[in-house]
């Protein structure tokens, strides 16, 4: 070991060296800061070859490696992005050539897709494939899981979430927006389209209300397919789009103001996504193109000295049990001892991997794969939480809760005895209405004095709702991405709502080793 902190000691001053006492990552790309480590590697080599065998120095390498990565990747905020929206409005065309503008997809590759593509007699779909990759989600032209991929601009590192649109496949767009930081709504401008996605029934509607309830606070409303021939990059229907959306966003509580901004783009053509759509084309558009519009919002608030809370997504075995999720509260470090939640597993933290990249601690906003010992892939579910052995997070079987009716099934009555399946972060549970406790006013959010029996659609009502097993929440107050929720029926939203409060039984301050 004194061998390997003699070689990292020499290579830090010869880095310090080299910058003039002054190492700093932002001025140098990856490539450069690689070969400038081989270099100097080649240099400390021919001074210490006496000393030191070849191995050490690969570890060595790998050692600066890493840090100058860590160093690198630290510089740049991290956001997740959801592509959401009806189906076929687009999302994953322009998740696809998202990554093919920011250098993430060769060519070879798209001319891959291209001829496949054309093989199904489906040329248009090509980008999508760079998203869409079972063969299922490729013959149907409609994306089934949530895709997943990573890509960078100046200032910040992305992972771009692309959400089923069929509404077949809501919960799976459920467990999408509960990961995303922001959202970006996709709207197809076509004629016909645009009007399909939005009425009654169409997802477009749907997609948004869940968004809200989901904690996704920004939204970037992309009008897609302004280069279709019943479009032609006509401001009128633009126009039309935007003035027929801003009254229904508002009413899914969302500041237009402030926290929504439009643009017009063409997914499958790439234009105004990451450079400017040309005046010659679109001379009425003076705002910013996507990669801008991504870049210019802001990070929501996230604390990384908080208790770790992580729910878990997926699982599965690789040298030990490996599991994923976005980190919504604290750090994980390598070397942690942690909590499964509800099965109070004892575990530690053998590595974390973001992205791609072996990482020494994640913080809060990522989406990590983590490896442990101590507890088996089995015995873990969708919808359990790591969290930390000082404050673990509450597991219960009921809790109070205000929701909101939205659209309840026809003849339906909203009553004790109600029953519903319940979406919470990645928890997907049976539940049942116990009792209503109190109706609130919308308009006052005053109580009202009368005893509730039951209620109809838009009443915002606070209720007590129990689940056939433990599950892992917080109160909305603490930890709002882990207390806000959606009730559904029978593949239809019919509430959403968040946890007000939780039996004092719940509070798991003591815990079997």
């Amino acid at each position: 070991m004194d061998i390997e902190e003699e070689i990292r000691s020499l290579q830090l001053d010869s880095t310090a060296e080299d910058n003039n006492g002054v190492v700093n990552p932002e001025d140098e790309k990856p490539e450069d800061n690689m070969d400038k480590m081989e270099e100097d590697l080649k240099d400390e080599g021919s001074a210490n070859s006496q000393s030191v065998p070849i191995e050490e120095k690969v570890k060595h390498k790998e050692i600066a490696a890493s840090e100058a990565s860590d160093e690198e990747d630290n510089q740049k905020r991290h956001l997740n992005v959801v592509f959401i929206g009806h189906v076929d409005a687009g999302k994953s065309t322009i998740g696809g050539q998202i990554l093919f503008l920011s250098g993430q997809v060769d060519d070879r590759t798209i001319q891959k897709y291209e001829k496949e593509a054309k093989d199904k007699s489906r040329e248009s779909w090509y980008m999508a494939y760079i998203m869409d990759t079972n063969e299922e989600e490729r013959v149907k032209g409609k994306t089934v899981e949530v895709g997943r991929a990573h890509f960078e601009t100046e200032a910040t590192r992305f992972t771009i979430l692309d959400a089923p649109g069929h509404k077949s496949y809501v919960p799976n767009m459920i467990s999408g927006a509960s990961q995303a930081d922001i959202g970006v709504l996709v709207i197809s401008a076509r004629k016909g389209e645009f009007e399909t996605g939005y009425e009654r029934g169409g997802q477009t509607r749907e997609h948004v209300q869940l968004a809200k309830t989901l904690g996704v606070t920004k939204l970037l409303v992309v009008v897609n397919k302004m280069d279709d021939p019943t479009v032609n990059w006509s401001k009128e229907r633009y126009d039309e789009i935007e003035s027929k959306m801003v009254p229904f966003l508002k009413s899914s509580g969302y500041n237009v103001k402030k926290d929504v901004q439009f643009l017009p783009i063409s997914g499958l053509m790439g234009l105004n996504m990451k450079v400017r759509v040309s005046k010659s084309l679109c001379p009425w558009w003076s705002g910013p193109c996507l990669f801008e519009a991504l870049d210019a919002l802001e990070s929501p608030p996230r604390d990384p000295k908080g208790p770790l809370r992580m729910p878990i997504i997926d699982k599965f075995k690789d040298m030990g049990t490996v599991v994923m999720g976005k980190i919504e509260s604290g750090t994980a470090h390598e070397g942690d001892s942690l909590l499964v939640m509800p099965n109070k597993a004892q575990v530690k933290v053998l590595a974390v991997y973001c992205d791609e990249n072996k990482v020494r601690h994640a913080g809060p906003g990522e989406n990590v794969r983590i490896r442990l010992s101590g507890v088996e892939e089995e015995d873990i579910l969708s919808g359990f939480v790591i969290s930390s052995l000082a404050k673990p997070i509450h597991a219960v079987f009921e809790f109070v809760a205000q929701l909101q009716i939205l659209e309840l099934l026809e003849n339906a009555i909203f009553t004790a005895g109600y029953k519903a399946v319940l979406h919470i972060h990645a928890v997907v549970e049976e539940c049942e209405i116990v009792e209503l406790l109190q109706q609130i006013d919308p308009k006052t959010k005053k109580i009202m004095k009368k005893k509730v029996l039951f209620v109809k659609n838009g009443a915002v009502v606070v209720c007590r709702i129990q689940v056939n097993s433990l599950i892992c929440i917080e109160k909305f107050s603490d930890f709002p991405q882990l207390g806000r929720f959606t009730l559904r029926t029978e593949g239809k939203t019919v509430a959403v709502g968040k946890v007000t409060e939780l039996p004092a039984a719940a509070t798991t301050s003591t815990i079997l080793a």
